[in-house]
């Protein structure tokens, strides 16, 4: 009679930190990178034990959680706020803080400063910025302060009263041709990635193609290192509007007023909280409470 094989007990191996390295390698090995966005502790939680690459708390937080039109109105305070949050909930991925409007742009020491905010007060691994040939000595000044940065070119939603609202980027060939310059010029600047916004999925390809840094693609096709959604988009909690490029995995946002509805209806008609909801005291406590109060009454 054969013995039982032994059953194992030890717990799965904890998967390895991703850092920017990590980006590379999944480039250099052609295996897609995984990026989604969280701007608070139990989602930063759920997306990292799921196993995501990388958690960007991306200035869309001003639409999908503040509730502003654009992404403009938000500050480094809120980001901050919302960076330590997410920091706390993520133990593996990559963690990238999108520095906002006006957080980069006035000069390269304010850049370099802000961006230090991000992972000295915010924890974060590494920073975004929009933009491309302009915001070079911004970028080289932030690498050479040892801060890793990510690119992002496109549709750059802090510049969407200059582009004439969120509309697709590099459809001629002229435009296409300076976008790809401009990732050889992050590229050679020290981004250690790149998202590419709204840009032809052929373009988005070329790019990925002529560069050495992984690119991050959001409506730009299959051809990209890596692809990231915001997170609101993705579960349908953003009700307002959904981008041509989401691929909803849910409808949290009916399911949540289906919920609250019920919730409503069962406190109205007395149905919650029924008796399995609530703390009974024991009876003879309840007798020795009515005697004492009967007494001094």
């Amino acid at each position: 009679m054969s013995t039982p094989a032994p059953v194992s007990t030890s717990a799965p191996a904890a998967r390895k930190r991703v850092t920017t390295l990590t980006f590379r390698q999944k480039k250099e090995r052609r295996e897609p990178i995984t990026m989604l966005t969280a701007y608070d502790y139990p989602t930063a939680m759920a997306m990292d034990k799921a196993g995501v690459d990388s958690i960007l708390v991306g200035d869309s937080l001003a639409m999908v959680v503040l509730g502003y039109d654009n992404t403009l109105p938000v500050t480094m305070e809120e980001m901050l706020h919302h960076c330590r949050a997410v920091s706390r909930g993520a133990k593996t991925a990559l963690l990238v803080g999108d520095m906002p409007f006006m957080s980069y742009q006035v000069s390269v020491d304010e850049a370099t400063r802000n961006a230090g905010r991000f992972l000295q007060q915010g924890s974060m691994d590494a920073v975004k910025l929009e933009g491309g040939r302009e915001r070079a000595d911004a970028i080289r000044s932030i690498t050479g302060a040892g801060i890793p940065v990510m690119g992002h070119l496109g549709l750059t939603p802090q510049s969407v009263h200059q582009l004439g609202g969120f509309r697709a980027q590099g459809k001629t060939a002229i435009a296409a041709k300076r976008l790809l310059e401009d990732a050889m010029i992050l590229e050679e600047a020290g981004c250690f990635s790149i998202v590419l916004e709204s840009v032809p999925a052929r373009l988005a390809e070329l790019i990925s193609n002529r560069i050495s840094i992984p690119t991050i693609g959001i409506g730009a096709g299959a051809g990209c290192d890596g692809q990231v959604l915001v997170t609101h988009d993705l579960l349908g909690l953003f009700d307002r509007f959904t981008p041509k490029f989401v691929r909803k995995y849910a409808d949290f946002h009916s399911e949540m007023q289906r919920a609250f509805a019920e919730y409503i209806e069962d406190v109205e008609t007395k149905r919650f909280p029924a008796q399995e909801h609530t703390v009974e005291m024991d009876d003879a406590e309840w007798d020795a409470l009515l005697k004492e109060i009967n007494h001094r009454h």
